[in-house]
């Protein structure tokens, strides 16, 4: 199955999302923070998809959207957000860069893994 990164500085939704992700048989890798997030993506490039928080110290999550967007090698990684966030604005910058769904916290478990294999089905 396909290599995920989850970018979030809570780590009870760090360990939920890994659990469930696993479950259907991917592999997860984590990162706390934007920059980190950056720094994880840029060691696996092979990562399909990215599941990210908004809110996060050192930066956020779309923030990096932005710069995975404008990154050649990166550009082409669909994006989920994960948050309590749901502003019009924020939608909108997030679907600029190359966030295609848009989840709130606290999220159900089965929508959100049907939504990431049908993105993932969709980017093979």
């Amino acid at each position: 199955m396909a290599k995920i990164l989850v970018v979030d500085d809570s780590e009870i939704i760090r360990v939920q999302l890994k659990a469930d992700l696993e479950g259907a048989g991917h592999q997860v890798v984590e990162a706390v923070n934007g920059l980190q997030g950056l720094e994880v993506l840029d060691e696996n490039k092979d990562v399909k998809l990215v599941i990210s928080d908004v809110n996060m110290p050192e930066m956020d999550g779309l923030t990096m959207c932005e710069k995975i967007h404008a990154n050649p090698d990166f550009s082409q990684i669909p994006i989920i957000m994960l948050t309590t966030q749901s502003s019009a604005e924020m939608k909108a910058r997030g679907k600029e860069n190359g966030v295609l769904a848009w989840v709130t916290k606290p999220y159900k478990s089965k929508a959100l893994l049907a939504g990431a294999e049908k993105i993932l089905s969709r980017a093979e």
